[in-house]
């Protein structure tokens, strides 16, 4: 594409550049995804598993883990630019189209039942307010309602259009940090190196070390999914260097605020203490701290972090399918825009498949820390994918100039840690929510059938068969479990 050079560059850039998604939108969609009901829900998710020495050993392990993830998104940004659809593109591009396929598949349906823990974690924090007890845990009929109103009236503002909805995001992302702020600053003035000590490495319900750290991995993981926020964004990003620069600043932003909060939470109250706390369990922690007035602040704060992430999930799982569908790995009516370039197909799928799920709740009494589990296992193989992607990329010196052997060197070392972290968050998933996403993994194929019956192309290779046909074989045997209760989502 040529550039008429009698117009002046700066109308140039302007209308290649309108309507696109600026470094601060893409950032807050990073910090929005991050922030979200997981920081609110840390103190109690994390003590149920383990104790404060098991708890930083996590930490640490998630801190090198998700930087070299991070840096991954980075890396391929800059280095593959042209590969669009982050996650699912790079599993694509280096694995082939079944592949990715599963990546786009996983990471959707992640996204969407992650979207369900949000409105029932949201209900609940209502619920904590005298007048609105009605709306219980967030499963009750009362919490159903208010959740579809929620749904659809996120659903119709996304519909005017997406950059109208990432400001509102830029603006809901910059509100939900203040209360964060307030909570670590007076947790902070409340700690107390006594309390903390308490339990220091755990009791024996809770294992040996490594069994807690192996247990609050999936919760370390659920809080970073979103990392790759603006990488899922490429195509509509301004400049393709905001993409990695947004991932980064994202990044730090918020490993700052999910430690501290853990952490610092433990000075206030004992491990037990904390474990025994309802959800949102920062409200009980400050609420120790300062008094009630502390619960009803945190309350506040998690919905409007709530209703922001709300948006910014709700805006990169239907920019997941339609970016798929456009291209080809879905089917294409997923693909399709509106007049204000809002993807009405995919969010309408993507809203439907997240009402059906609300209800589901609703009758299963399936809580948060369910949901978020099931969720995140879904996004594993895709996190996994992206740091192979990233590995055979640098092996391969594909996109390098002469001369980088150094730059070659150190991504090579970053995409054999992020494999290497990939595979071991699949290890401390455990077997059972493993084989749950096997289920949802497998009701995938006829997508993928239909998608490729559309293009007319090869639906699958040799190798695709035999992994195709694994994946059908746990799903059944998982759905076996179920039926004789011997798996269960709660």
């Amino acid at each position: 594409m040529t550039v008429d050079t009698s117009k002046p560059i700066s109308a140039a850039t302007t209308a290649q550049t309108e309507g696109k998604l600026k470094l601060p939108a893409l950032t807050a969609l990073v910090v929005s995804a991050l922030v979200a009901a997981g920081v609110f829900s840390l103190p109690q998710n994390m003590a149920a598993k383990a104790g404060a020495g098991a708890i930083l050993i996590g930490w640490g392990i998630t801190f090198v883990g998700m930087l070299m993830l991070a840096f991954v998104f980075q890396t391929l940004a800059n280095r593959k630019s042209e590969v669009e659809g982050g996650v699912y593109g790079y599993a694509r591009a280096g694995f082939g189209e079944y592949m990715g396929f599963n990546s786009a598949w996983g990471y959707w349906i992640s996204a969407w039942i992650g979207n369900v823990s949000y409105y029932v974690v949201i209900c609940s924090a209502l619920g904590s307010f005298g007048a609105l007890g009605f709306f219980g845990d967030g499963t009750t009929l009362s919490a159903l309602i208010i959740s579809s109103i929620l749904l659809w009236g996120l659903h119709f503002l996304i519909c005017r259009g997406v950059q109208t909805a990432a400001l509102l995001n830029l603006i809901g992302t910059v509100a939900k940090l203040v209360p964060l702020v307030m909570f670590l600053v007076l947790v902070a003035v409340a700690f107390k190196v006594e309390t903390f000590k308490i339990d220091f490495w755990g009791n024996a319900t809770l294992g040996s070390v490594m069994d807690q750290v192996k247990g609050i991995m999936l919760v370390t993981t659920w809080v970073f999914i979103g990392i790759e926020g603006a990488s899922m964004y490429s195509g509509r990003a301004a400049k393709k260097s905001d993409v990695g620069k947004a991932t980064m600043i994202g990044f730090f932003v918020s490993i700052l605020l999910f430690v501290a909060a853990s952490v610092l939470s433990l000075g206030v109250l004992s491990q037990p203490e904390l474990a025994q706390l309802k959800n949102p369990s920062t409200a009980g922690v400050l609420a120790a701290a300062v008094g009630p007035w502390g619960a009803a602040l945190m309350n506040i704060g998690l919905i409007v972090s709530v209703g922001a992430a709300l948006l910014a999930w709700t805006l990169l799982s239907a920019e997941t399918a339609y970016t798929a569908g456009k291209d080809g790995t879905m089917p294409k009516f997923l693909g399709k825009e509106n007049a204000r370039k809002a993807p009405v197909n995919a969010l309408l799928l993507t809203n439907g498949l997240t009402q059906l799920f609300l209800i589901i709740a609703h009758f299963e009494q399936a809580g948060y820390l369910a949901l978020l589990l099931l969720a995140t296992s879904m996004i594993l193989i895709p996190y996994f994918l992206s740091g192979l992607y990233a590995l055979k990329v640098a092996l391969q010196k594909d996109g390098y100039e002469a001369g980088e052997g150094r730059a070659i060197t150190r991504d090579i070392v970053i995409g054999a840690l992020a494999t290497l972290y990939g595979a071991w968050l699949v290890y401390a998933a455990g077997l059972e929510y493993l084989l749950l996403s096997m289920i949802l993994y497998a009701l995938g194929i006829a997508f993928y059938i239909w998608a490729r019956k559309e293009k007319g192309a090869q639906i699958f290779k040799p190798v695709e068969v035999v992994l195709a046909l694994s994946v059908v074989c746990a799903g059944v045997y998982a759905t076996y479990l179920l039926s004789t209760g011997a798996l269960s989502l709660t």
